[in-house]
């Protein structure tokens, strides 16, 4: 395995979060963002070929080592990883919204869900979930607020195309047809 890789290794097992290629980068200035990638390939194929218990993956706009599948369950029922604490109804609504409208204004979660959402976005925003991200031009400037990179980790996915379309989710969620 090359130094480049062997010190990427180092960096994501030292990690407690997906790190970005940019962050990976400033482990080695002479090594620009092809080296880093294909230093990033090259863990990911070692890691792949040869029956490690963990796999690289590219999630939350970085990269982070992670339990492979087969092992999912097991780990979790010995209850080594923290589990996040649970997400109430609104605030899993609340988050659906802004994770399919950002970036969105408090008025136009309020308007969808029907009452204030103000006090669960002020939640999401302190467990990580959300942020602002800028102002809107409406009357006033309103805040307007989208997903964090821990929301895309916490969730799996690698950006947010990965997430399923809203299509997908009406099919999904619809009751199953009464037997006739």
């Amino acid at each position: 395995m090359s130094p480049l890789a062997q010190l990427l290794e180092a960096a994501l097992f030292a990690a407690s979060r997906p790190l970005a290629v940019e962050e990976l980068m400033t482990l080695d200035p002479q090594a620009g963002e092809v080296a880093v990638r294909a230093g990033l390939d090259e863990l990911r194929a070692a890691y792949a070929t040869a029956g490690h218990g963990v796999e690289l993956v590219e999630i939350a706009l970085g990269w982070q080592f992670l339990t492979r599948p087969e092992h999912a369950a097991a780990i979790e029922g010995a209850q080594f990883a923290l589990r996040p604490r649970r997400l109430s109804p609104a605030a899993l609504e609340t988050l659906a919204i802004i994770a399919y409208r950002q970036p969105v204004g408090r008025v136009e979660v309020d308007e969808i869900r029907g009452v204030d959402a103000g006090a669960v976005i002020d939640k999401l925003i302190e467990r990580g979930l959300v942020e602002v991200v800028s102002r809107g031009e409406g009357l006033g400037r309103p805040l307007l607020y989208a997903t964090t990179p821990q929301f895309l980790e916490i969730l799996g996915l690698k950006d947010l195309d990965e997430l399923p379309r809203l299509e997908e989710l009406s099919v999904a969620l619809r009751p199953p047809a009464a037997p006739a």
